[in-house]
């Protein structure tokens, strides 16, 4: 190791990220001071990347999960070689800047993950590990090793304090990944203050009960860490956390205390912090001398590593030409089968969460690259996959079924951290209330343009005896209100199927799926191209007219209450449009909109839910909605008391 190398380039991070934090007049300099060594001797000497290709397959990732010490990451990439300019680190934190506050996946090369929220990152880095695992089992041989890295993460207090990092590794020790490594950054303060004030767990026995390998060390020496890292690959049955003893913001005249956690240093403190480091108090953006020319013999290092790596590759893709061709589908997200969809006739009568299971069997057939599972609900969700090469454990890495446990959280974070690594798509599948629970990941995943997909089942107050805490009534509006979160919610089987072909083919977007408990009856359409208009939101079941007395706008299951409530209003001429996706419709131009809605001289909306997002459709007196909680009994039963019924929608309508 080159240990002088690695120091320099420490003090060079230290150096880059108190100058840009100060430039900016914002950030958090704490960590990047204070754990500056170890991102040294990860991009220097421990990790396999390589900058020229920061998307090679067969990378080590490092997640920074305390996304708060952003500039540790920038410096390091920067210094390191990734396109990452001196400009850029100069203009960190301003608009339209590639080094946002906390780093961004997609926005900045080398960054494997948006970290902002704490505790997330470290969830998705056990989604990753996950993938590698997958993936090395699939493909494999007893020749060749194309799958062989590891995952890296850096946790604060912060993350270990929220509840994600708990569900997350609780899951990762289950599982036995062996090739995630977490660094515990342990310098005991938060922005209040010591930990001590809220946190005294014992982290180590915490860890070791979770099923982890614990060990410990100093953030300051670098032979140490790369030696405790070697211990941890070692141990192939078990995550390892590796706690390193740290003091937050070294070298700065408040080191050691809240003070530094988040705020500028000052132009003195950066000064006199220089002085303490040994570094030119009067220089501004110093990189020591002799660190990028280290960097130079890393990367070469790193592009003959790959160049090794892909020549192993291709003398396996020549001797396994359809694994090789597998392969290009897994990573190209193409059929690897050709499976028939299911199909209905009108008068079919089935909750649309069974429809769901057909189609996501279906879907599981024809791409073998989809995994995924529930949240202790694969009965309910209807998420048994019936070709699953049984379920994913340390035993069966080939399984497609991922048993999440009670976990939603955590769930959510491994499926972006399995869509991120690349080579595999996740979904998950939970009730629709408890979307609540992964809310803020579904947001960070809706930021990062993550393919999530989501199963929601019991998606109203038809979930009966449960009762007002199953029964969701605010949570379509609450998801649709997510910027890039695609909100489906199908009215029949046959929608079913459609909305699960719109989710495989989501590229950039989380889809979010609503399913019914109850069954529902599939129903005719006036629209005979209605697959394709539905692509665009929302089309006409039930024709009227061009101009007809009422059109009803529905979602989901209310779209055959609304055609059952037609039937009871004789003499006037109403349209029924179901809209599959609420955001999609109103992204449509204003003719298409006024085609589906028709020159009605009424329009009402019908959705077991929050009026929220429905005001401009029709005037409040004709928002057929559900604007308080439901409650417990069973579901004709409950409908029937908060007055949601096909009768009671008819009175409205004949007003």
């Amino acid at each position: 190791m080159n240990t002088k190398a690695i120091e320099a380039t420490a003090l060079s991070i230290r150096s880059l990220s108190m100058d840009a934090i100060q430039k900016a007049n914002s950030g958090h300099p704490g960590l990047p001071l204070g754990a500056a060594e170890l991102a040294a001797v990860l991009y220097g000497e421990i990790m396999k990347h390589n900058p020229a290709d920061s998307k090679w397959v067969d990378r080590d990732r490092f997640v920074l999960s305390a996304g708060h010490g952003s500039m540790l990451l920038y410096s390091i990439l920067h210094l390191a070689g990734y396109k990452i300019s001196m400009d850029d680190i100069k203009n960190f934190r301003q608009v339209g800047s590639i080094c946002a506050g906390h780093p961004e996946v997609g926005l900045t090369d080398g960054v494997e993950a948006t970290s902002g929220p704490l505790g997330q990152g470290i969830a998705l880095s056990v989604g990753m590990a996950i993938a590698e695992t997958m993936l090395a089992a699939r493909f494999n041989t007893n020749s060749h090793k194309i799958v062989d890295h590891y995952t890296y993460t850096l946790v604060g207090e912060g993350c270990l304090e929220e509840g994600v990092s708990s569900e997350a590794c609780s899951l990762a020790g289950t599982l036995k990944l062996g090739k995630l490594i977490a660094f515990y950054d342990e310098n005991k303060i938060s922005i209040d203050g010591c930990t001590d004030i809220t946190f005294t767990d014992d982290i180590e026995k915490r860890y070791l009960s979770y099923g982890w390998q614990v060990l410990r060390g100093s953030m300051y020496n670098v032979g140490e860490i790369a030696d405790l890292v070697r211990i941890a690959k070692a141990e192939e049955n078990k995550p390892t956390l590796i706690i390193l003893k740290s003091v937050i913001g070294k070298g700065a005249p408040k080191e050691g205390t809240a003070d530094v956690h988040g705020a500028p240093l000052g132009a003195e403190g950066c000064a006199e912090a220089k002085k303490n480091l040994g570094l030119p108090e009067n220089e501004q953006f110093y990189v020591v001398p002799g660190v990028y020319e280290y960097f130079e013999e890393v990367r070469k290092n790193a592009a003959a590593a790959e160049a090794e790596w892909q020549a192993e590759f291709d003398a396996w893709a020549k001797e396994n030409p359809e694994l090789a061709k597998k392969w290009d589908a897994y990573w190209k997200g193409e059929k690897t089968a050709e499976v028939e969809a299911p199909s209905y006739k009108a008068g079919d009568k089935l909750a649309t969460r069974d429809a769901s299971g057909k189609s996501l069997n279906c879907m599981a057939d024809s791409y073998e690259w989809l995994v995924g599972g529930s949240a202790d609900l694969q009965g309910p969700n209807k998420t048994k996959l019936k070709n699953d090469g049984g379920t994913y454990t340390p035993e069966n890495r080939k399984g497609r079924t991922i048993e999440y446990g009670i976990r939603e959280f955590a769930m959510s974070q491994v499926m972006s951290g399995i869509n991120l690594h690349g080579g595999l798509r996740a979904f998950g599948a939970t009730f629709l209330v408890f979307s609540d629970y992964l809310r803020g990941s579904l947001r960070v995943a809706a930021l990062s343009n993550i393919p999530n997909i989501y199963i929601f089942t019991h998606d109203s107050i038809y979930v009966g005896e449960d009762g007002p805490t199953h029964q969701p009534t605010e949570t379509y509006a609450a998801l649709r209100c997510i910027p890039n979160v695609q909100f489906l919610r199908p009215g029949d089987a046959e929608e079913s199927q459609l909305a699960w072909e719109m989710a495989m083919e989501s590229k950039d977007h989380p889809v979010a799926m609503a399913f019914t408990r109850q069954g529902i009856t599939v129903y005719e359409k006036a629209d005979k191209d209605w697959r394709n208009t539905a692509r665009k939101g929302a089309y006409v079941v039930q024709e009227g007219s061009d101009s007809p007395d009422i059109t009803v706008v529905a979602t989901g299951s209310e779209v055959e209450m609304s055609l059952n409530a037609a039937k009871l209003v004789p003499g006037k001429t109403i349209r029924v449009v179901s809209v599959i996706d609420k955001n999609l419709f109103e992204s449509q131009s204003e003719d298409f909109q006024k085609k589906i809605i028709g020159n009605a001289k009424r329009v009402v909306v019908a959705e077991a839910g929050s009026r929220m997002g429905w005001e401009g459709y029709a005037k409040k007196a004709d928002l057929f909605t559900i604007d308080r909680f439901g409650e417990s009994g069973p579901a004709a039963k409950v409908a029937e008391d908060l007055g949601f019924t096909s009768e009671k929608l008819a009175e409205l309508l004949k007003k």
